[in-house]
Parts: C-alpha cells; structure tokens; sequence
C-alpha cells in the first residue's frame, strides 16, 4: 500500500514538473498585434475622428438636400450594358 501510494505522488510531481516546463516556454505568438500598431492610439483620438468623419458627411446630406430642393437636378436614364 505504501508502495502505491508513493508511486502516485511521484507521478503526480513528474506530472507537475512536465506542465511548468511546458507553461515556461510559452510565449505570445507572432500573429498577434501589436499594441503599438492601432489606428487609434486611444479613445479620445477615436471620437474625434468618428466625429469629424460625421461633419463631414452631414455637410454632404446638406448638399444633396439643397440639390433636391431646387429642383435643378437632371436625371439621365441609361439602359444596362448586355453581359
């Protein structure tokens, strides 16, 4: 009984030693970005891009309105080019 019992702590450390040996060549993989390489350094940076990306296309909503309201908008009709 003795004798089990020491070969299942035996085990149980060889097990132990295996799984720190393995756990101490990990590393990250090279597939991983970096942190360094975001388009956005931080979220300030992000909002005020995402805000002037909203300017900018409000500015052109309002073109296309003014377009449409004045009613000097020519619509040309083409038939499909045959595939």
């Amino acid at each position: 009984m003795q004798r089990i019992s020491n070969r299942r702590w035996a085990l149980l450390a060889a097990a132990n030693v295996l799984c720190f040996c393995v756990l101490g060549f990990y590393q990250p993989s090279g597939a991983e970005p970096r942190r360094s390489n975001q388009p956005f350094a931080n979220a300030e940076e992000q909002r005020e891009e995402m805000i002037n990306l909203l300017r900018d296309l409000n500015a052109l909503v309002k073109e296309q309105n003014a377009l449409l309201r004045s009613g000097n908008l020519n619509v040309v009709l083409r038939e499909p080019k045959k595939r």
